[in-house]
């Protein structure tokens, strides 16, 4: 009768003998040991003969003679005085059972023994006289005990380049073609879902229509359908893809391989190509299954792009091997492959093909809503106050992704502890936010009455300009505190749009400019502060004239190259037409400062006012420029998203709502952004 609970596939196998390789460490240490402690109770010295002989006849100090007669030498076993005389205190002392000997070379065996006879007759040595050959033991160890470490390193070595005897065991030279695949089943399944992915909306129904084909194949595969074999999650660092797949992981109940790109990459000539097998070889085994690649450009990059000499390359073959596995003359019936990258553009275009990977799931930078709703994930295990307004907060990290509004919430939660409080409140997560865009507070950095009124003179430039332009973005805080390399900063609110009005760059521009143009109105100089809005002023007016066909000499012209190829060396126009784009650049720009300065000099009282402020109160707030200017005449948009998000909720039943942790809505605003600002192309032909 069986025995129920018992383990299967376990037999009984006591008295089996097994090698370990401990047991040749043991054997090293015996070897050792008895080379250097055998002896240990005695201490030796060589000596001349001639000593030998003075020892024996003059000092009387021999109290034991043994010949070694295989190897023409004597030892002598010394007196106590004899021994004091010759070893320091530190290796004898009379007294401690420590045996002190000399030994010494003789001519012969006869010549010492007719010596000896001379000896015992004059009185000169009574003692003991011993004749034998050395020990047969030690000669052997020294003579072989080489040889035998090197068999049983040899041994150590083969025994692990074959990988303990297994397959896939060991990670040694044998199995290096083995895949390093991290398996996550029944036994180990990951604990993160899609309730724990916040926004992302859009990618969500893709991948669980994926997770759903798994649970339930029969219901798409009775209408002909077939599974997809391959998504490719594509989007920014830091937006969520690894956690999407981690929520697949724990959703789907099935086998799920994990592992990255760069794991395929080895030293090894064909290593990439063998795991690339190897992972396939798996994956079949437990189909239906799922293979997650993460970082897979690093793989899957265009072959021929950067031939390497004309050598055979790794990388590609390693490519090729997963092109075939992928799709190829074999079937892959019930393995899907889900890959992640920020970098899609130089992947090969036959790894993107229809029937690898038949999605390309765009997760972008997370919208207001969806940074709503990320907060509200990531503040569930932090004890927050009633002074914070989430939506507030969204509204203040524009452009942010998953991953830093993540560090946004426990860089808060630190600041807090730090100052001993009992909760997270607006404040602390206003400083977290300002640590991460900004960098730290440097009040200890040295800056002199005229340097602290001239970074003030800057920074209300700024603000009165912005403040006076209806595309501006409204501002929040204006400080003259140094933070990381910034002497000042200022902070905005920006708007979420999809497209940008010329109007929109030109007050941008304009609004950047206001502090270099207040430097030169009410200091009578320019200092080097500006530097930074120097720069992005040129790259935007650059990015208006080549790229958005936004000048008066050159509309409707972009030369920005969206296919990654590059110019080479090459610019795609003529050497006048970049004299006309340097002309209508600086032109712009031009426009726009003097566009500053009159503002600033219609509101010079203001501007001072403003100034004096900061060099009093170091910061100020949209409140303290509300006071001298008035409220500005303009709605921002992004307060028209959430009148008309407010007023839906009001709208809607109470029981239709749901939970406000891990809410997405299926249905957007068709106002509301996908993502912070528009993605300008870089500012010059061929910067990518």
């Amino acid at each position: 009768m069986p025995i129920p609970n018992m383990p299967p596939n376990r037999p009984n196998k006591k008295g089996q003998f097994k090698f370990s390789m401990y047991w040749m460490y043991a054997l090293v240490l015996l070897f050792i040991a008895g080379v250097y402690y055998l002896d240990d109770n005695s201490i030796t010295q060589d000596v001349s003969y001639s000593d030998f002989e003075r020892y024996v006849e003059q000092d009387h100090g021999i109290t034991k003679i043994i010949v070694y007669t295989d190897k023409k030498e004597a030892e002598g076993f010394l007196t106590d005085s004899l021994a004091s005389a010759l070893f320091h205190t530190r290796q004898y002392t009379p007294g401690q059972g420590i045996v002190a000997k000399v030994l010494t070379d003789i001519p012969s065996a006869d010549k010492l023994s007719s010596k000896i006879d001379e000896w015992q007759k004059s009185g000169a040595f009574t003692g003991e006289v011993k004749y034998e050959k050395s020990g047969q033991f030690g000669s052997l160890l020294w003579t072989f005990g080489p040889i035998l470490l090197m068999i049983f390193f040899w041994i150590y070595i083969m025994k692990r380049m074959s990988g303990g005897g297994g397959a896939g065991g060991g990670g040694g030279v044998f199995s290096v073609g083995k895949s390093k695949a991290m398996l996550f089943d029944k036994d180990n399944a990951v604990k993160v879902t899609f309730k724990d992915v916040a926004g992302l909306s859009e990618a969500k129904t893709e991948i669980e229509e994926i997770v759903e084909f798994l649970k339930n194949p029969k219901r798409y595969t009775d209408l002909g359908g077939k599974i997809p074999k391959g998504a490719l999650l594509v989007g920014p660092p830091g937006t969520g893809k690894t956690l999407l797949a981690k929520a697949v992981a724990g959703e789907a109940n099935v086998p799920f391989f994990s592992m990255s790109g760069s794991d395929f990459v080895e030293m090894f000539v064909g290593v990439g190509a063998s795991r690339v097998r190897d992972l396939f070889r798996q994956a079949k085994e437990k189909a239906p299954c799922i293979v997650f690649i993460d970082e897979i450009d690093a793989v899957g990059r265009a072959r021929g792009r950067n031939p390497n000499m004309g050598s055979n390359d790794e990388r590609e073959n390693t490519l090729n091997q997963l092109l075939t596995e992928m799709d190829g003359f074999g079937s892959n019936s019930g393995v899907i492959i889900l890959a992640a990258t920020n970098r899609a553009d130089i992947l090969d275009k036959a790894l993107l093909r229809a029937g690898r990977f038949d999605r390309q799931i765009y997760v972008d930078l997370p919208d207001l809503n969806d940074r709503v709703a990320i907060f509200n994930v990531h503040l569930r295990n932090i004890k927050i106050d009633d002074t914070l307004d989430v939506e507030l907060l969204a509204r203040q990290t524009p452009g942010f992704s998953g991953a830093e509004i993540a560090n946004v919430c426990n860089e808060a939660a630190l600041i807090a502890a730090r100052n001993n409080r009992s909760s997270v409140g607006k404040d602390d997560f206003s400083a977290a936010v300002d640590r991460i865009i900004g960098g730290l507070e440097k009040r200890s950095k040295i800056t002199t009455d005229e340097e602290k009124r001239a970074i003030a003179v800057h920074e209300a430039g700024h603000a009165t300009v912005s403040w006076h332009l209806r595309y501006a973005n409204p501002l929040i805080k204006v400080t003259i505190v140094p933070r990381g390399k910034a002497l000042g900063a200022a902070w905005y609110l920006p708007e979420e749009r999809q497209i940008t009005p010329s109007q929109a760059l030109l007050d941008e521009m304009c609004s950047t400019l206001g502090g270099r143009a207040a430097e030169e109105l009410f200091l009578g100089h320019i200092s080097t502060g500006a530097a930074n809005d120097l720069e992005r002023v040129t790259k935007q007016a650059y990015a208006m004239v080549v790229y958005y066909g936004m000048s008066d000499k050159l509309p409707n012209l972009c030369y920005y190259d969206s296919s990654g190829q590059d110019y080479g060396f090459s610019k795609p126009y003529s050497d006048e037409r970049a004299r006309i784009i340097d002309e209508e650049v600086s032109r712009i720009i031009a426009e726009q400062y003097e566009r500053a300065k009159s503002i600033l000099l219609e509101h010079a009282q203001g501007h001072s006012d403003l100034a004096d402020t900061l060099i009093a109160r170091e910061v100020i707030f949209t409140e303290d420029v509300e006071r001298i200017f008035g409220k500005r005449p303009w709605t921002s948009r992004t307060d028209e998203i959430f009148a008309s998000r407010e007023k839906e909720e009001a709208d809607s039943p109470v029981e239709d709502v749901e939970v406000e942790e891990t809410k997405t809505e299926d249905k957007k605003s068709e106002d509301n952004d996908e993502k912070s600002g528009e993605a300008v192309p870089p500012p010059y032909p061929g910067e990518h």
